[in-house]
């Protein structure tokens, strides 16, 4: 989830064990990993990542996702018994289903371009359909400290207690929601690490940030090469978006408006955001150079949701960095105290016209855009069509 709601605790700072040793070292860390993009680069698009997907013509796709609220589809509602009220899904659903948001999120837009019905929260005891592939993603997720409740880490040793409970009860000849040719063929999406930089940036400088994003960034490696190793060939890697134009860290007060740039956004936030993309999308071109056989695709996701606020009128919004649900009134609409769930708050009439449905998460109209963004792969490297994944 980008930075969650105010009501929720903060994001666990790292702990001791994953807090850097100097930060000189990993500054150094950090630059080696950009430097190492020139050279990956050249060899990305490798003999798998030139042909797409690696999965077989007119297999039923399945997906497995593994994030935070950005791609939450009820999981932390399940997870926690959280009973959430209107108006939360009254564009689409016309009821809570434990998105924040108030209807389809991205990963919903881009499941109906496959074909599939939306991604089952994997903690969704009642209801839900694995058949084609599961959600694992848990709002206020993190990458670290690894062992917290739904870090990444945790999020993808779920995944594998998943597939070895389904194939084992295939192996007893009981039905399982997914085969083995089913996970091998899956298309296995990460998009977090949002919560990680959130976090940073409330207690420390950006060069500071900056310095921390190598543990960050080994976590996200680590998932990709565990899940690897177990078979996964697939992926789609998220970058984080424009932090700085959330209303929730533009109503956190400040002393002058310095900061801000020529469209009202933080620059401080979403510099540390370009950075970490920058960051992320050299790791998965040198992954891509070392896993041959896979097709590893990383889309920036910064200035698709950038360019929501900078050409608001292009797209229909009107109040690119007001929250359409919140307290507080021009020009963000956010209170930490006050969440879109409490009584007090205030809802717009029409969503469609705001960016921001709760001061940290997209509405439905702007969750659109963003995933016509990613179909069409102008943010994606390499430019393999998403749609394509096991086209029917």
């Amino acid at each position: 989830m980008a930075a969650d709601r105010g009501r929720r605790p903060r994001c666990p700072a790292m702990s001791a064990a994953a807090a850097p040793r100097s930060s000189s070292r990993r500054r150094s860390e950090f630059l080696l990993l950009l430097a190492a993009a020139a050279v990956a680069a050249e060899t990305v698009v490798s003999a798998a990542a030139a042909a797409g997907f690696g999965c077989r013509a007119g297999t039923r796709p399945v997906v497995f996702n593994f994030g935070d609220s950005n791609s939450d589809t009820g999981g932390m509602a399940a997870a926690m018994g959280w009973r959430i009220r209107p108006p939360e899904g009254r564009a689409f659903f016309h009821h809570p289903t434990g998105r924040f948001c108030d209807g389809r999120l991205t990963i919903d837009f881009l499941c109906e371009r496959l074909n599939i019905s939306y991604l089952s929260p994997y903690l969704k005891a009642l209801g839900s359909d694995y058949s084609n592939g599961a959600n694992f993603a848990i709002a206020g997720s993190t990458t670290l400290p690894r062992d917290a409740l739904f870090a990444l880490h945790i999020q993808v040793q779920q995944f594998l207690y998943f597939r070895d409970r389904s194939l084992e009860l295939i192996s007893q000849g009981l039905p399982g929601p997914v085969d083995a040719e089913g996970f091998q063929n899956a298309l296995y999406m990460i998009d977090i690490g949002q919560n990680d930089i959130n976090a940073l940036l409330s207690y420390l400088s950006y060069d500071q940030v900056v310095a921390r994003f190598p543990p960050i960034l080994a976590e996200i490696k680590d998932a990709i090469q565990t899940l690897y190793s177990n078979g996964s060939r697939n992926f789609w890697i998220h970058g984080t978006g424009a932090l700085g134009c959330l209303p929730q860290k533009l109503s956190i007060p400040r002393k002058n408006d310095s900061d801000l740039d020529s469209n009202g956004c933080l620059k401080t936030y979403n510099r540390a955001a370009v950075a970490f993309n920058a960051a992320l999308g050299s790791l998965c071109d040198q992954l891509s150079a070392q896993m041959r056989d896979a097709a590893i695709v990383y889309t920036d996701l910064f200035p698709l949701k950038y360019d929501l606020v900078a050409n608001h009128t292009k797209y229909g919004f009107d109040k690119p960095l007001m929250a359409c649900c919140g307290y507080g009134g021009s020009p963000y609409n956010y209170n930490i105290s006050v969440s879109c769930q409490s009584k007090n708050a205030s809802v717009c009439d029409d969503g469609s016209k705001f960016v921001s449905w709760d001061g940290v998460h997209l509405t439905e109209a702007a969750n659109a855009i963003v995933a016509q963004g990613i179909l069409s792969s102008d943010y994606s490297r390499p430019k393999i069509k998403f749609d394509q994944f096991c086209r029917l």
